[in-house]
């Protein structure tokens, strides 16, 4: 097997989700496509690493020339009501119930330092600014998710708000025990709307 070719099995083998197997039928699979499928599959790469940025309100992927994502834009949200999510892939998956017009803020990771993951490294700072400068008072949705790492993250914040004398600004509500995958990613739509009606008061 050629060189270049074993190197795009490993690459493709990378992807979450992806076996060796898989890896290298769609390797065989690039290797028989006709250049343009290619050239254009390789330009769209390119352009995802450098035009692509975040939000620099709630850290949601967006345009690199946009300072603000469309939700945060949006004046027809709701910003009083933010909902705490690990990843950007919740949000999605939320905002796919078509079942809330709220605002969100992306952590990007929970807390675990087991695997190395620390306070710091996660958007909890820009997190306590929001709720420090906002005019009124706001509720919290804590969506992380039902595990190990997503308790200490909803434990660290809640400590945090106390600490930082900011409990009078905040409500802070959690989704129900409905969700049994331990991921929001994975939950169905209408698991994920309960969840999220039925949230509790912390």
């Amino acid at each position: 097997m050629p060189e270049s070719l074993k190197k795009l099995i490993r690459s493709i083998n990378m992807l979450p989700g992806i076996g060796e197997k898989s890896a290298t039928k769609l390797a065989f699979f690039l290797l028989n496509a006709n250049s343009n499928f290619i050239d254009d599959f390789s330009k769209n790469l390119t352009d995802l690493k450098e035009n692509t940025g975040k939000c620099e309100t709630c850290h949601a992927i967006t345009d690199k020339w946009k300072q603000m994502c469309a939700i945060c834009s949006n004046t027809s949200r709701d910003k009083s009501n933010i909902c705490i999510v690990e990843e950007y892939l919740d949000m999605l998956t939320i905002e796919q119930t078509w079942n809330y017009s709220w605002v969100y803020h992306i952590l990007w990771g929970a807390v675990s330092p087991i695997n190395w993951v620390f306070v710091w490294d996660l958007n909890f700072t820009s997190l306590f600014q929001r709720i420090e400068n906002s005019d009124t008072n706001l509720e919290l949705i804590l969506a992380t998710n039902p595990n190990i790492e997503g308790e200490a993250t909803t434990s660290y914040l809640k400590e945090e708000i106390t600490k930082r004398w900011l409990k009078h600004k905040t409500t802070l509500t959690r989704l129900s025990r409905g969700l049994s995958s331990g991921y929001i990613e994975y939950a169905d739509n209408m698991t994920l709307i309960n969840a999220l009606k039925e949230r509790k008061e912390i």
